[in-house]
């Protein structure tokens, strides 16, 4: 079995299958998706799904697990930690992912949100959603900096289609993530 099958089956002890939805195993809903139509069930475990596909495809791994960032979800030892999404109750074009790490102090966490963010939209052909904006958990102890940042990149993605990250040259536009 690839190393890719046995992630996307879940088949792995301790870790929940990519097609399952288990409550338990994922952290609550934070503030940056309290006005939205948080996505459960079925509608959560597809778009993680494609989550997994576009980590794997821009390589936004957790250095510390040693394994895509998307897997963070299935895992029982960080019931806690990972991503939950919803949409914008403004537009349906949006998608609102909030990233809870496993400790407040995460220092992957700016790395690892925009990893996100920039699969997320660079591959957005891939998915439903015209822009997926993201955020870091208030329970890190940097979220303020970070979401600023987040903020920051999400306007001039907006503004001009580009994923680059403040103070970043042309030649480094091109990085995988």
């Amino acid at each position: 079995m690839s190393l890719l099958s046995g992630l996307r089956g879940g088949s792995d002890v301790g870790f929940d299958s990519y097609g399952a939805f288990v409550r338990e195993h994922i952290p609550d809903p934070g503030p940056f998706l309290s006005d939205t139509a948080v996505l459960t069930g079925t509608d959560h475990a597809a778009f993680h799904r494609h989550t997994m596909d576009l980590f794997e495809e821009r390589g936004v791994y957790d250095m510390t697990f040693g394994y895509n960032l998307a897997r963070l979800n299935l895992d029982h030892r960080h019931p806690d930690a990972g991503f939950r999404y919803g949409r914008d109750p403004d537009d349906s074009s949006v998608l609102r992912a909030e990233f809870t790490p496993t400790t407040e102090f995460c220092p992957q966490s700016d790395t690892l949100t925009v990893g996100a963010f920039r699969a997320w939209n660079g591959l957005s052909d891939r998915h439903e959603y015209d822009l997926v904006r993201v955020r870091v958990s208030p329970a890190h102890h940097q979220s303020t900096e970070i979401n600023d940042k987040l903020t920051r990149l999400e306007t001039r993605y907006r503004e001009t289609g580009e994923l680059r990250t403040d103070g970043q040259d042309e030649s480094a536009g091109s990085a995988p993530f």
